[in-house]
């Protein structure tokens, strides 16, 4: 089977969107629900939405709730990813990797150079990996930021990821 085929599997995902923030409330969660619709959108469910404090017993709290839930294909995190000490995300998530998909970062960032931000492209951190047989990704809190990672990234892959990840079960 070639790579476009894979990519002609359109699987409905169940995910999890977190929102890592200290300040946001469901009424100000702009990046979680823009993670919302897009996933609506293209035919995928939202199991779960939850915005949590940036803080790493949390994180790693959801990432396995998020893994050991069979309902659950992929978490999507926003927030927490800058280089402030406050910003724990990308530390907390990627040990806990089983695989990394590192071209996810390096796209990520490539894309926000070329298409937004310029040369602080090179501070934005964003990872993605597996655990367990569960994608996880981690964008910036910005609803730029995630507007670029959902429509350029994640949703073109999304279910191609969760087939390559179910072939092995």
């Amino acid at each position: 089977m070639s790579v476009h085929e894979h990519k002609q599997h359109k699987t409905s995902v169940r995910c999890l969107v977190v929102t890592i923030s200290d300040t946001r409330t469901p009424e100000t969660d702009k990046s979680g629900q823009l993670m919302e619709n897009f996933l609506h959108e293209n035919g995928h469910q939202v199991i779960e939405r939850a915005i949590i404090k940036d803080e790493r017993y949390l994180i790693e709290n959801m990432v396995r709730k998020g893994c050991h839930d069979e309902q659950v294909d992929a978490i999507l995190f926003n927030g927490g990813t800058g280089i402030s000490n406050r910003d724990v995300t990308i530390e907390t998530i990627r040990p806990l990797f089983d695989k990394d998909i590192q071209g996810f970062g390096e796209l990520f960032r490539m894309l926000s150079y070329t298409e937004d931000i310029g040369s602080a492209a090179m501070m934005s951190r964003a990872v993605a990996g597996v655990r367990d047989h569960t994608a996880i990704f981690a964008t910036p809190g910005s609803s730029g930021a995630v507007k670029l990672a959902m429509d350029k990234l994640i949703i073109p892959e999304l279910s191609h990821v969760i087939y390559e990840l179910s072939k092995d079960r």
